[in-house]
């Protein structure tokens, strides 16, 4: 394609093409193609498995930022019958067989003038819900499945290679492809990476009473098991396990699993039953040493994977993309290239500190909760406690839980772009 055409938006397939077809690159999109740019997202998977119950057993947290966003996008009015408030937060220290034995931080929303800290909504419908959002912006070209096998930046645009030859072009490709980041690949960016020897056990339960919307994190040996509050008496399950015995536990059959749970979970909501199927993913650390290159940019897991021991994957992802849309529109705005580097960098600066923070954040969680010496357990212990005490602190934390800090970009305040 000749520098001419490149120069020329009438000859591109789109302004922005996305790569990454799960929750951050529709995303995006609708907050693109609503600000008036013409996106593509091209998923590697068919729709049919995107569309699977059983694809995905997650359940996210959402923080009241990001409600803010799916509202803005037109997402939340399809989700929000089966959403559940996390009215509050407790985190305890406890031992296997024995349940919780101490309580050592409690997040109550009431001190919260924005009231809940946030919501839970299941893989399922969240995903659902952005593929009718996509199919109603007449802006947006999905397609699924459609393989990238490589991304090529020019002058004046960049283009992707499809399996089976064909090509497409816009002014900008941005990474929403995982980790393992094709985009970030063939802009030859590294990563900063390793693994910690530890599985992510996924499942729901089912249990006699009320959750009263609390989110519960317990710390035992080999990590963090949280039990997060679905509608009705159910609870979703985020076990972290090391890969040992995570291996050996995923081999049980339903009925011993279910025993497993037990044991970490006590019986503070009476008896648990497993319902629905069960998941397990290895857990690391992968950091993009850069987020964007010129007409590249990374968002989400493909930026920056962290450990979900404070269930905010997602969150970061969805400040990624409001970040994003929000330099996008507004350097369109102005007349600017929108995949010119200078412009992409506010991005990056405006995002990698925040997210490189908190990953190493929960890498130091994990590690200081992740192990049953009884000196780390004594100090560690008094420290939470100590945070629990101090009203100013806790109310720090619980405004961070509830995504209000830092540079909020418009759609995360509730503003339009």
């Amino acid at each position: 394609m000749s520098e001419k055409q490149h120069s020329d938006a009438s000859h591109l397939d789109a302004d922005v093409i996305i790569v990454g077809g799960g929750l951050n690159g529709p995303a995006l999109a609708l907050a693109l193609a609503q600000a008036g740019l013409r996106v593509s997202v091209l998923d590697a998977l068919p729709l049919e498995t995107r569309a699977d119950p059983e694809f995905n057993g997650r359940a996210y947290a959402q923080a009241l930022a990001s409600r803010r966003f799916w509202q803005a996008v037109g997402v939340w009015p399809l989700v929000e019958s089966h959403v559940q408030d996390i009215q509050d937060i407790l985190v305890t220290d406890g031992k296997i067989g024995e349940g919780a034995s101490n309580l050592f931080l409690h997040f109550d929303h009431r001190e919260l003038d924005e009231g809940v800290f946030g919501h839970m909504i299941e893989d399922r419908w969240l995903r659902a819900a952005l593929h009718q959002r996509l199919e109603e912006e007449s802006l947006i070209g999905h397609r699924a499945p459609a393989r990238v096998t490589a991304v090529h930046a020019g002058p004046g645009a960049a283009t992707v290679e499809l399996e089976g030859g064909e090509t497409l072009s816009a002014r900008l490709v941005v990474g929403c492809d995982g980790r393992n980041s094709m985009v970030g690949r063939s802009a030859g960016i590294k990563r900063l990476e390793w693994a910690y020897d530890q599985f992510g056990l996924v499942c729901s339960v089912e249990h006699d009473k009320p959750h009263q919307g609390v989110a519960h994190e317990y710390f035992l040996p080999a990590g963090p098991f949280a039990i997060l509050p679905l509608p009705g008496n159910v609870s979703s399950l985020v076990w972290t396990e090391r890969t040992d015995e995570a291996k050996r536990v995923m081999k049980f059959d339903d009925a011993a699993y279910q025993e497993e749970i037990r044991r970490r979970f006590g019986d503070f909501l009476g008896d648990v039953r497993l319902v629905g199927g069960r998941w397990a993913f290895p857990l690391n650390l992968s950091l993009a040493q850069d987020y964007v290159k010129p007409r590249l940019a990374l968002v989400g897991d493909a930026a920056h994977g962290v450990h979900p021991i404070a269930g905010q994957g997602l969150n970061l992802g969805i400040r990624d993309v409001a970040a994003l849309a929000e330099v996008l529109v507004d350097a369109m705005r102005r007349g600017e290239d929108i995949g010119a580097l200078d412009v992409l960098e506010r991005y990056q600066v405006w995002r990698r500190f925040d997210s490189t923070t908190l990953a190493f954040g929960m890498d130091a969680v994990n590690r200081l909760f992740s192990n049953d010496n009884s000196a780390i357990r004594l100090a560690r212990d008094i420290g939470l406690a100590a945070v629990n005490k101090i009203a100013p602190a806790r109310r720090f934390f619980m405004r961070t839980a509830a995504g209000l800090t830092g540079d909020l970009p418009r759609l995360l305040q509730g503003r339009p772009l």
